[in-house]
């Protein structure tokens, strides 16, 4: 095997020590480089200054709990998070994506699952091209472009996570069609919509002021009611 070629980095934050030395094993046979940090209170040094190229968080740990690492460490760290939590209440899994984070998974969580969960997140960087070909979309004063993943409006850089720019390019490459969460989520998640998960929905509420559109009357990503969620084109 080439030495050379490329590992994605991955940090795990997780004070349970036993899981998470199992966790790297199992990665690290899956071809990842990974980091380990057990105290939350290192959590957003670590993330900020080794830019891993991917974050797996727990919801609960000692120091500091995984919402306000993810909060802090989101304005300096670009790439996916992906939370872990033991709890099954939707009210923390919608307060970790409003904090930034790319996906969850409830523990405990089989193995094969969670590297699926990572791949998927990864495979969004990737496949971030137009069915036209572009990586570019313009649309008025807002401006995406997939190859160097930053969105603008008026001139002025957009801060998106990773998760909130992956939504809005899918949504404005399919301007002009509903797009319902069940396709959403087979694009994104790479699973299937469980007719429950608000993670698409945060999103949407999340990108909305940040592309200048108005949240109690959209004019650019419509709600259409039962369905999904409709990108304008330019009038």
């Amino acid at each position: 095997m080439d030495s050379t070629a490329h590992q994605d980095r991955v940090l795990i934050i997780e004070d349970d020590e036993r899981l998470a030395h199992l966790t790297r094993e199992y990665l690290e046979a899956n071809g990842f480089q990974v980091g380990l940090e057990h105290d939350g209170a290192h959590g957003v040094e670590r993330i900020v200054e080794e830019q891993p190229d991917m974050v797996i968080l727990d919801l609960m740990l000692p120091g500091e709990d995984g919402l306000s690492i993810c909060r802090r460490a989101r304005p300096h760290y670009a790439g996916p998070i992906l939370m872990l939590t033991a709890r099954t209440d939707d009210m923390d899994q919608v307060l970790g994506l409003e904090m930034g984070a790319d996906d969850y998974v409830p523990k405990p969580v089989q193995p094969r699952v969670l590297l699926a969960r990572m791949r998927a997140l990864m495979r969004r960087a990737d496949s971030l091209v137009s069915s036209s070909g572009a990586t570019r979309l313009t649309f008025d004063n807002l401006v995406i472009d997939s190859a160097t993943r930053e969105a603008w409006l008026e001139e002025e850089r957009i801060d998106l996570t990773s998760a909130e720019f992956d939504l809005l390019w899918l949504l404005a490459d399919n301007a002009g069609r509903v797009l319902t969460r069940e396709e959403i989520f087979s694009q994104l998640r790479g699973i299937k919509y469980d007719g429950q998960d608000r993670s698409i929905d945060v999103r949407v509420s999340r990108i909305r002021p940040k592309i200048g559109d108005d949240p109690n009357h959209p004019h650019r990503i419509k709600t259409v009611r039962s369905k999904g969620y409709l990108f304008v084109r330019d009038s």
